[in-house]
């Protein structure tokens, strides 16, 4: 009888423990911009202090202020807003024209030959992939040559690391044909005549073309040996250009779990923010201006010419 009285006395102490637990009340702890170096800053949110406060007033600007972000960023001060303002940013602000950023196409050229002594360049252009989840719809179209599920994100940029032109494909799509789909591509091939009219520099993944250039493969003499050298030298400003772009958004490098049409958006999104960072000139590796004296350019071709007479005609013209 005493166990059975003890038993009892226990059961309604047991049943204490299954009780729904009351919600925990979280203090939220106020942190702003004047809280945080900027170096804390461009850690937590990739930009420092004035270029977040710019940027807020860019989306101002821009009309894509909601009732959420009249909430959240009153004085845009409060550093934990500005997380939460960064995804809006990934997801609302695509429709920034990275064009407002680029150059003259005279300033581009200049840079491009102070960089690398190649003559008439405009632009280099590369490609990179994001890595995704496998997706419910299509999913081998975005099986890329490596074997894992991406977005190929073909880019053209200038001297300074801006993206002057960004576009977004299934991983399987190869580099060459992006790039015979861009409107650019159909400009050039109707209006290309002469080197001062722009070149594009690409690797061997593109067909060499009277204005895409690509290395020799097989280099037979010293100027093309030269030529190959310069078009490396400058070449390399696409995938510069990539690595900062993946370090300050590191989602891009470590591959992003989304659907393919959000994903295509946060990549146009942090191209944009990319260029603003270069606009607002936020830390990056800096790379040397050697000055070299430019040449006449102003040969003009008639008529379709293969890439190969054009490429023949610059080696032997500027690198002899």
């Amino acid at each position: 009888m005493e166990e059975m009285v003890l038993f009892g006395n226990i059961l309604p102490d047991i049943g204490l423990l299954h009780d729904p637990k009351p919600p925990r009340k979280y203090r939220e702890r106020l942190l702003t911009l004047d809280d945080l170096t900027d170096k804390e800053l461009r850690t937590r949110y990739r930009f420092g202090r004035n270029s977040i406060i710019r940027i807020a007033d860019i989306v101002r600007e821009e009309g894509h202020r909601t009732s959420y972000q009249e909430k959240s960023f009153p004085q845009y001060r409060d550093a934990g807003a500005c997380r939460r303002f960064r995804m809006l940013l990934m997801l609302r602000l695509t429709s920034l024209s990275s064009g407002r950023q680029s150059r003259g196409k005279g300033d581009i050229k200049q840079g491009f030959f102070n960089y690398g002594g190649f003559p008439g360049v405009v632009g280099c252009i590369d490609g990179t992939h994001v890595r995704i989840s496998a997706p419910s719809h299509d999913e081998p179209s975005f099986v890329n040559r490596k074997g894992y599920h991406s977005i190929n994100t073909q880019a053209i940029c200038d001297h300074e690391g801006r993206f002057t032109n960004v576009t977004r494909w299934p991983g399987s799509v190869h580099d060459s044909h992006i790039f015979r789909c861009l409107q650019e591509c159909t400009h050039l091939e109707e209006s290309h005549l002469s080197v001062q009219d722009g070149l594009i520099l690409g690797d061997s993944g593109y067909a060499c073309r009277s204005f895409l250039m690509t290395p020799y493969l097989r280099p037979t003499e010293p100027c093309h040996e030269k030529f190959n050298k310069a078009h490396m030298k400058t070449r390399c400003c696409i995938e510069r250009t990539f690595g900062w772009w993946k370090k300050r958004f590191n989602c891009l490098h470590q591959g992003i779990r989304m659907r393919p049409e959000k994903v295509c958006k946060i990549i146009m999104t942090c191209a944009v923010l990319h260029n603003l960072a270069v606009e607002m000139k936020e830390p990056m590796d800096e790379y040397d201006n050697e000055i070299v004296n430019n040449d006449d350019l102003n040969i003009v071709f008639r008529g379709p010419v293969e890439g190969r007479i054009m490429r023949d005609h610059i080696a032997r013209g500027f690198f002899s």
